[in-house]
């Protein structure tokens, strides 16, 4: 399964049924987990760790160094969930020491080609990066979120669960959760109730949930005299205390 020009580490840990293509490089320190398959040309540096049946196709470099110019070389880590695809051109580099060490990308991710994952970025489950999306550094995305194309996302923000952002789009401040953003600045264009349909959300979530977004973002209230007012007149249930606390812990500032 191992293509007789890809060079593979003898320090590499490869699991069962596992393909590598024509001229990858993998080097030591590097798991793969049981039926990944690894394209053409790929490189995988040291210290990356592959869930189970991903698929990273050809060119895509994951493992190296940061671009952060305070990085000194030490051993720092990318660790990718199950299920993942990751596509041509894609790039994933390592943690910081000082960012915590670690790169995460989660289960059921799809990467579209060209799309950047930076030094101590998190990513939860079923997210989609589309083509030449980019995350600067110590981003978290949460689960179900969904970056256009060529989106920028600056250094330490957030962007809650089910969140969807429109293509071309720079976001500066933290994105909550079940929403819309779009723009450059980005702005928010009220929830995501496309997507959150698909996903199976009810329709008395829904209507919780735009109430408590109406309160918030659309009569011009404070943020923390908005916040109060949910909780006054919006039934809590998980997903309004989901956005409610999102909004609560922001210490970029959140898109308005």
């Amino acid at each position: 399964m191992i293509h007789p020009t890809a060079i593979v580490s003898s320090d590499a840990k490869v699991g069962e049924n596992v393909t590598i293509g024509p001229y990858a490089v993998i080097a030591g320190d590097v798991i793969i987990g049981d039926g990944t398959r690894i394209g053409p040309h790929a490189t995988i540096d040291p210290y990356v760790t592959i869930g189970e049946n991903c698929h990273i196709y050809q060119f895509a470099s994951i493992g190296a160094a940061p671009q952060s110019i305070k990085f000194e070389g030490k051993k720092t880590v990318v660790e990718i969930g199950h299920d993942t695809v990751v596509r041509e051109f894609v790039t994933i580099h390592r943690g910081t020491v000082s960012g915590g060490g670690i790169t995460i990308v989660g289960d059921h991710n799809l990467l579209m080609a060209y799309s950047h994952v930076a030094h101590d970025c998190k990513t939860g489950s079923h997210v989609i990066m589309a083509n030449a999306a980019t995350l600067a550094g110590h981003i978290v995305l949460g689960n179900h979120v969904t970056v256009g194309g060529l989106v920028a996302i600056h250094q330490f923000v957030r962007v809650g669960d089910y969140a969807f952002i429109g293509g071309k789009s720079a976001v500066v401040k933290d994105i909550p959760p079940f929403v819309i953003a779009a723009g450059d600045r980005a702005v928010l264009h009220g929830l995501n109730s496309v997507g959150l349909k698909r996903h199976g959300f009810s329709p008395e979530t829904l209507s919780l949930l735009k109430r408590a977004y109406r309160i918030v973002f659309r009569i011009g209230l404070t943020l923390n005299e908005a916040i109060e007012r949910v909780k006054a007149e919006v039934d809590m249930i998980p997903e309004v205390q989901s956005f409610i606390e999102f909004l609560q812990t922001s210490e970029r500032g959140v898109t308005r």
